[in-house]
């Protein structure tokens, strides 16, 4: 057998990461962005119904809501593929994440600066259950910009939870994001076995 060639009884490995945050920051769209695959949504138009929980303060554009989950997969590289699972972000649909989280080796909590205080439910979540994950602050047009250590003071981070910049509609930025929440699980989690 030749010491070069590629072992092709390796199984691939796929890896599950969630991406969360409060409604209309941008999760569907994230999701979409960087899958290779028509992602899966769950959409669901806004109701007159829904009016009186929805609260489209700052997103008034917002005519959608995921209901249940977007899913979407992404090669990271040769045998390593990268499961996305956008959460609902509405409160009343939160009963979704226990199940969306079961097997999650990381998080995207993904930050609007505008409604910054919607991502808590998020990043209490994933502190309480010890899933790792990173602040992605999606950078609206037309929204202040602020640099990653105010937002990381903001929300009240540790500094072992990463907080970096991204444009949810940028593929490159994206992966950037992808990278980044893989590494930091990967890491927290060969911590966890050494």
């Amino acid at each position: 057998m030749n010491a070069a060639a590629p072992n092709r009884d390796v199984a691939p490995v796929a890896i599950k990461i969630l991406v969360a945050g409060g409604f209309g920051a941008g999760k569907t769209t994230l999701v979409g962005t960087v899958s290779e695959i028509r992602p899966l949504r769950t959409e669901e138009r806004l109701s007159e119904a829904g009016r009186p929980v929805d609260d489209t303060d700052g997103v008034e554009a917002k005519s959608t809501t995921t209901v249940a989950m977007d899913f979407g997969r992404i090669d990271i590289r040769s045998g390593l593929a990268v499961y996305l699972f956008g959460t609902p972000g509405q409160d009343r649909f939160w009963f979704v994440w226990d199940e969306l989280a079961q097997g999650a080796l990381g998080a995207i909590v993904l930050a609007d600066t505008r409604r910054l205080e919607d991502c808590f439910p998020s990043v209490d979540y994933f502190e309480r259950r010890g899933i790792p994950f990173l602040v992605a602050v999606n950078c609206f047009e037309g929204a202040q910009r602020y640099p990653a250590d105010q937002v990381r003071v903001a929300l009240d981070l540790g500094e072992h939870v990463p907080v970096v910049l991204c444009d949810a509609r940028e593929r490159d930025s994206v992966k950037q994001v992808l990278v980044e929440v893989v590494e930091l699980a990967l890491t927290e989690r060969q911590s966890v076995y050494s």
